[in-house]
């Protein structure tokens, strides 16, 4: 009696309290609707001190400790804020102090001091498990300076004889004279391709990351990646071609590469959101640039630094502003603008660093979380709404350090407005925009715009954002206050009932 009653009493109150659905259910998910956390593993979180060999967390250049167990320990707090899928650095067997992966001694190992084998697949298995993708750093163009290969008279011709553009990366000297892979030589190309389609089957990944792929031939790159898509379906490549050309970058989306690091957009993003009162106007006209140059702007990796760039906090406190509004507001149009969102681990917490390894700090959990609340919304918003991942977008207003837009995918509409001024702002659009009779209901902040003269005016608060969905006018719900109003009605005669019965059941005892 008592677990029945206990039923009756929560389904009502489930009613009562439910909430109509704003969101557009999403069909098959597709990679443009990932959201990636790009961690380092050995300076992410250190989860097992038994392979700390030659640790030393006070030297920026040797191995901190991190490892896949660290990793598999904080899952949830990536899942937790939205993140969708992961990007890792190298985990190949490296050379001494080869903390970074890229220094690689043996494609078919991994690196001691992250782990074995096998905890890097129970990594995988966890990762899947929360319903996680997870990308690879596969290093196709160089290997460490004393790769046993370099000895071998038999392998002369694996390695070119210049060097490749990234060994001229000044301030990154971790990358710099590293011996470059000959693609045009058949045996490496089935090295490489054999080792490719190991991981894959063996370890169930979902995706690898290229970098410097304008250094290896379109031919190879084409090879590699019809092999490793033929070994699993859906199979995602991203690939790093380091320029700020968007031309130059989309000549490689012919090999069948699917999105590149969007550079272009990376250098315009930075300098319109590291101080207050930049116009915007900039970042719109580049955005139409790149979306009408790649093939597929959606699949692109929108950033605003990685591994090899000077951290973005850098440029905040080099203008001497604070670090988490200006954090905001980059976040929210790396979050709502087509493109892949891609986030290094520590810009949660704003760390700081310039290139090289003051880039590769020790991440630290026990920090503020203001900015990691704030990812954490928007990484539900862009999980729930399609149109911020599928949508086309619109600009629909710009002026005085304020950007407005919109994301139409089917019958779903979500409007993005994003004052970069210091002071409060009105921004007015046209009910032509959208259809009669319409709300927009804020998401962030719980604004709420009603149509008023055929028009709608936005207040929005300095150096704050607020994501608006459009939906129809709210007002009294007359069929869900009758249905709540029964289902009460009915569950109050029940207890009636149930009460008299008990009391007659006594007297009668």
């Amino acid at each position: 009696m008592v677990k029945r009653v206990w039923t009756l009493i929560l389904i009502p109150l489930l009613l009562f309290y439910a909430q109509p659905v704003g969101a557009v259910e999403k069909e098959d998910r597709k990679w443009q609707d990932e959201s990636v956390y790009f961690l380092m593993v050995d300076r992410f979180d250190n989860g097992d001190f038994k392979n700390d060999y030659h640790v030393n967390v006070k030297d920026p250049q040797s191995f901190h400790g991190g490892d896949f167990q660290g990793i598999i320990k904080k899952l949830d707090y990536i899942k937790d804020m939205g993140f969708t899928a992961i990007w890792l650095t190298p985990i190949f067997d490296n050379e001494e102090n080869g903390y970074h992966g890229y220094w690689v001694k043996d494609f078919y190992n991994t690196e001691e001091h992250f782990g074995t084998i096998d905890e890097f697949k129970m990594l995988v298995t966890e990762i899947h498990k929360r319903n996680l993708k997870v990308m690879m750093d596969f290093p196709i163009n160089h290997v460490g300076t004393k790769h046993e290969w370099l000895k071998d008279p038999t392998k002369k011709d694996w390695f070119k004889t210049e060097q490749s553009p990234i060994q001229q990366d000044l301030g990154n000297e971790w990358l710099n004279e590293l011996p470059s892979l000959n693609h045009d030589n058949p045996e490496v190309q089935g090295y490489l391709l054999d080792a490719a389609k190991w991981w894959i089957n063996e370890t169930n990944i979902d995706g690898y990351y290229l970098d410097e792929v304008d250094g290896v031939s379109k031919k190879f790159l084409t090879d590699f990646v019809q092999q490793s898509k033929a070994a699993k379906k859906d199979f995602y490549l991203l690939g790093e071609v380091r320029s700020n050309d968007p031309h130059f970058i989309s000549e490689y989306e012919e090999t069948g590469i699917d999105g590149f690091l969007d550079f272009p957009l990376t250098e315009t993003l930075r300098p319109a959101f590291d101080q207050v009162d930049q116009p915007l106007n900039e970042l719109k006209t580049r955005k139409d640039e790149l979306m009408s140059t790649y093939k597929n702007p959606y699949l692109m990796g929108s950033l605003m630094d990685d591994h090899k760039l000077v951290r973005y906090t850098r440029d905040m406190v080099e203008q001497n502003q604070h670090p988490g509004p200006r954090w905001k507001l980059a976040l929210t149009y790396l979050y709502t603008s087509p493109g892949i969102p891609i986030v290094y681990y520590g810009s949660e917490i704003a760390l700081d660093g310039g290139l090289g390894h003051d880039n590769h700090k020790q991440m630290d959990f026990r920090t503020d979380k203001d900015l990691i609340d704030y990812i954490t919304n928007l990484g539900k918003l862009r999980n729930n709404f399609p149109s911020l991942t599928r949508g086309e977008m619109k600009l629909i207003a710009e002026e005085n350090g304020v950007l407005a837009y919109k994301r139409t995918y089917n019958d779903e509409t979500t409007v993005i407005v994003i004052n970069n001024s210091s002071e409060s702002r009105h921004v007015t659009i046209n009910e032509d925009e959208f259809a009669d009779d319409k709300e927009l209901r804020g998401l962030l902040t719980n604004d709420l715009v009603k149509n008023n003269d055929h028009q709608y005016k936005i207040f929005i608060d300095r150096e704050e954002a607020e994501i608006y969905v459009l939906s129809q006018k709210s007002g009294m719900n007359l069929p869900y206050v009758t249905a709540t109003i029964i289902v009460w009605g009915a569950f109050i005669a029940f207890i009636i009932a149930v009460w008299r019965r008990s009391k007659k059941k006594r007297s009668q005892e």
